[in-house]
């Protein structure tokens, strides 16, 4: 008996691990595309996490209805989220969006929040003048 439970367990545990799309954003809920989005991310290239995150929020600010967006999200993989991304940025674009007026093309767009994220890991130098202002007190 006690080995039927061990090979039942393992036959379910395998189970419900094939049965996911890895690469594929979940449409279930906009719960389980925030997770399936992130999970994605993890694994992509650095130099694809940005383009496919902007698509993501790209697509959701353009299409607020979660049905409406859920449908056109679900069980898409990294590279036709980001051309579904370039379609909204290229539409918005085209009927006076602010925000996407002061980029020529979406490779400028991607290429400048790159720039910021780069920007936002690198370390800040030390300053000499931090040292004088020390709240560490000796006692």
């Amino acid at each position: 008996m006690r080995i039927f439970s061990i090979i039942f367990i393992s036959i379910a545990l395998l189970l419900s691990t094939a049965c996911t799309s890895g690469d594929q954003i979940n449409g279930r809920s906009f719960k389980s595309s925030l997770k399936s989005v992130n999970r994605i991310k993890n694994r992509l290239p650095q130099n694809l996490r940005v383009p496919f995150e902007l698509s993501y929020w790209a697509i959701r600010d353009y299409y607020r209805n979660n049905k409406e967006f859920l449908d056109i999200v679900g069980g898409k993989n990294p590279e036709e989220l980001i051309a579904a991304g370039k379609e909204v940025f290229l539409t918005r674009r085209a009927e006076g969006f602010a925000e996407y007026q002061k980029y020529t093309t979406w490779g400028e767009m991607i290429g400048k929040y790159q720039q910021d994220r780069q920007n936002q890991t690198i370390k800040r130098k030390h300053e000499p003048r931090d040292a004088q202002n020390n709240v560490n007190y000796s006692l």
